[in-house]
């Protein structure tokens, strides 16, 4: 009886994911509904790609639930405040997992507005909402692009990350000062992760695989930035799941060893942490394109430009904080994600 009981309570567990019909929200929805938890997802399905791809993973998260359906309630609402407070008081969830964004770096240049909208405004009615409700852990994905011009390699979260190049990249920093103040203020437990270029299955249509997927099938030239010196921590869908999914269910802790004279910028006195979510082996962008060519069975036409505006020369997480934090270690090399990735692309475009 006493285990039937904790089973019960791990089932009726209710965790809200924001942008659960994007490329790490829908993923990570399935994993928990495969792991019997009650998921509540929040997208508003703009357009800044394709409604219809987003609507494609949404069918399959229904399809995966099967007559399980009482475990996934979606909503199709932006994150102002009160769509936000609605669907946080109808369903109580006691864990919050923020994805929901505008996407983009280059996108920013040129439409910074909505990244304040979104990812400013937005995310500080998560935060209200997490305090009003009495959440016990809220996630929030933060970014690779919040190191910025620093250029010691690998990163490291005690590493400066003041220095953004672009406003996406500024917002997320942002996110990363206003739950420190919201963890401090609230005792809320918040944990930031820092995505590395995340790429597999089901991934952003507006990101590089998918640009050069779609460009090398389709005998069209793929751009290839700075002339092709650039190197990238990808990092393969999956493994990226399974630490957010072990983050849910361990919340932030004070650091009792912060130094408020040398100050930690990865911990706290409050209930916060951030980490990098990386494979920890960089990837240089051509030899990423020669393992597409061999899993599309297509050549690339290279169109090699110059570097972007707000774009960086290469990034390489250091994962050290989050593999003692969770046992985090990354099991898919970049040969068998992008053969994975491939064969899906294949598959889903017929």
């Amino acid at each position: 009886m006493q285990l039937m009981n904790r089973h019960l309570k791990k089932r009726k567990k209710i965790i809200l994911v924001t942008g659960a019909a994007g490329f790490i929200g829908a993923a990570l929805v399935k994993r928990l509904i495969s792991e019997g938890l009650i998921v509540i997802g929040i997208d508003n399905l703009n357009s800044y790609y394709e409604k219809s791809f987003k609507l494609d993973r949404l069918k399959k998260i229904d399809e995966f639930c099967n007559s399980n359906n009482y475990n996934w309630k979606f909503y199709e609402e932006s994150i102002e405040k009160s769509n936000v407070f609605k669907i946080f008081e109808s369903h109580q969830p006691e864990i919050v997992v923020n994805l929901a964004a505008q996407a983009g770096v280059r996108y920013s240049i040129s439409n910074p507005s909505q990244y304040l909208q979104s990812n400013i405004l937005g995310f500080g009615n998560i935060l209200e909402a997490c305090v009003t409700n009495k959440v016990n852990n809220l996630i929030f994905a933060s970014s690779s692009s919040v190191y910025g011009a620093n250029d010691s390699y690998p990163y490291k979260e005690i590493n400066a990350a003041d220095h953004p190049l672009s406003i996406y990249a500024a917002t997320k920093k942002a996110n990363e000062l206003m739950a420190h103040s919201y963890s401090n203020i609230h005792n809320l437990p918040v944990t930031g992760l820092r995505f590395f270029t995340v790429y597999g299955p089901w991934g952003r249509p507006d990101m590089a695989p998918m640009i050069f997927a779609n460009n090398i099938c389709n005998n069209l030239p793929i751009k290839v930035f700075n002339n092709g010196n650039m190197n990238r921590d990808f990092t393969y869908i999956d493994d990226v799941i399974e630490a957010v999914y072990k983050c849910c269910f361990k919340p932030a802790t004070i650091d009792s060893e912060f130094d408020s004279l040398d100050p930690n910028p990865s911990s706290s006195f409050a209930p916060f942490r951030v980490f990098n979510i990386g494979n920890g082996s960089p990837v240089n962008l051509l030899e990423f394109i020669d393992l597409l060519e061999k899993n599309l069975g297509k050549k690339a036409i290279k169109d090699f430009q110059p570097m972007q505006d707000g774009d960086v020369i290469s990034t390489h997480a250091d994962t050290a904080k989050l593999q003692n934090w969770i046992k985090y270690s990354p099991q898919t090399s970049i040969e068998e994600g992008v053969k994975k990735f491939a064969n899906w692309y294949l598959h889903y475009f017929d």
